[in-house]
């Protein structure tokens, strides 16, 4: 394990503080999505305007006819909205410009495809029903501890995403507003992923890096088989155990960067969470060996950079 440079270390920083700039923009751009316009009432009625709310799917709604206070509510709307818009395309010219620092002065090593695809799953508002688990978690805490785990510990080839199947409703909710499937929302990223024949719960690229999505084992009234849209060639979402555990368990978040410079925020477990299920899996006997070790491994490093860089995530 090795720690940054001291020009790696500020130039992180610096970009993490314009990444969540633009992060909080954005939210800001989404409350003023749509439009107003002024829409002229009937020749019977008193009123010769109306304003209306438009959404980006194409619904309308008056807010009333012209008046003193319906016209402050089309300036203060158009006021917030350009005001949003501006502030987001300054940031949008702050990142690139950032992106081009962290690519020179090498900050990041996550695969870019792992960046693009937890950058669509934020824009779409897909990523809060996701967390990072599995290897890929690794990347995330050694960003917010400023180090390098060795290649051992983090070599895969796959990310595993943990879907949340209390959630469904809500979930179906937000993939209908994006797109037929999440196949379609991974295919925005990379054209080439496909679900894989006979792992149903895994799209693959070209090049061989796949995406696997998990659930919780069946409980209650869950349904199973359970597919992610009411596409047939959609994920369908294997079961694991201890998944409800790291469902239920507190989160961690943080910025993680590619190495091309393109920045992602990836939400995953807390640091203690992660280093159990890896000893739970180290010592099981009907998993591959090759695997346990790197569990242990991971476990180990992981420990190690809590005791060092992050110790008051040590604290209850």
């Amino acid at each position: 394990m090795l720690e940054q440079s001291p020009d790696a270390s500020r130039q992180y920083i610096d970009a993490v503080a314009a990444f969540e700039a633009y992060e909080e923009a954005r939210k800001e751009a989404e409350q003023v999505r749509g439009g107003m316009y002024w829409h002229k009432g009937a020749a019977a009625s008193s009123a010769k305007d109306y304003l209306v709310r438009t959404s980006t799917a194409g619904s309308e709604k008056s807010l009333g006819p012209r008046a003193p206070e319906t016209e402050a509510i089309y300036r203060a709307f158009r006021k917030r909205k350009e005001d949003a818009q501006s502030r987001l395309a300054g940031l949008k010219e702050s990142l690139a410009r950032h992106k081009r620092m962290n690519r020179a002065l090498r900050v990041g090593r996550v695969a870019p495809v792992v960046v693009d695809i937890l950058g669509r799953l934020a824009e779409t508002r897909l990523g809060e029903h996701f967390r990072v688990v599995g290897t890929h978690a690794l990347y995330a805490y050694e960003a917010a501890a400023g180090v390098r785990f060795e290649s051992e510990a983090v070599a895969t080839r796959d990310i595993d995403l943990l879907w949340d199947v209390r959630r469904r409703m809500a979930f179906a909710t937000a993939l209908h507003r994006v797109d037929r499937s999440m196949l379609g929302v991974l295919r925005k990223v990379d054209a080439s992923f496909r679900i894989r024949n006979g792992q149903k719960y895994t799209a693959v690229n070209k090049d061989g890096f796949g995406v696997d999505i998990l659930r919780r084992m069946k409980a209650g009234d869950d349904p199973h088989p359970l597919g992610l849209s009411d596409d047939e060639d959609d994920f369908w979402v294997v079961q694991a155990p201890k998944a409800q555990a790291l469902v239920d368990a507190p989160g961690f978040s943080a910025v993680v960067v590619a190495t091309n410079g393109d920045m992602a925020r990836m939400n995953t477990l807390h640091p203690m969470n992660f280093i159990g299920l890896k000893k739970w899996l180290s010592v099981r006997e009907d998993r591959d060996p090759l695997k346990r070790r790197r569990d242990a491994l991971q476990a180990r490093v992981v420990e190690q950079v809590l005791e060092q860089y992050l110790p008051h995530l040590l604290k209850p």
